[in-house]
């Protein structure tokens, strides 16, 4: 029965050390790349809605989340799935859709634009 407590003490312990970890990862990301100051809070809510929600993002948002970058925009994501708030949210279809949202915009970024 003990070694029962004990190894339950230890899981626990292993995975609050893992959140922790995955938690100053993404903010010492966040921080040495200035991720926050890189999009308007505009353009924020746009991605914000269309990743979290249902929504869609506009092609000046579109391309602040392209120069946003794929490094802060998945540290930015991750953050917040840790946040209490969105602890109900599916992890992997909020990371599945933030990619979709990435990659839809450097489609739309990347493509020429047709001529008048």
């Amino acid at each position: 029965m003990a070694s029962l407590n004990v190894s339950s003490v230890l899981v626990v312990l292993f995975l609050t050390c893992g959140a922790v970890m995955a938690t100053k990862e993404n903010d010492q990301i966040i921080k040495e790349n200035n991720c926050e100051s890189k999009m308007g809070l505009l353009c924020v809510l746009e991605a914000f809605t269309s990743i979290f929600s249902t929504g869609s993002i506009s092609n000046k948002c579109c391309g602040e989340l392209v120069v946003l970058g794929k490094v802060c925009h998945s540290a930015l994501v991750k953050r917040t799935l840790e946040n209490p708030l969105f602890k109900d949210l599916n992890p992997a279809t909020i990371i599945a859709k933030s990619i979709q949202t990435g990659n839809n915009c450097l489609v739309l970024i990347d493509s020429p634009s047709p001529s008048t």
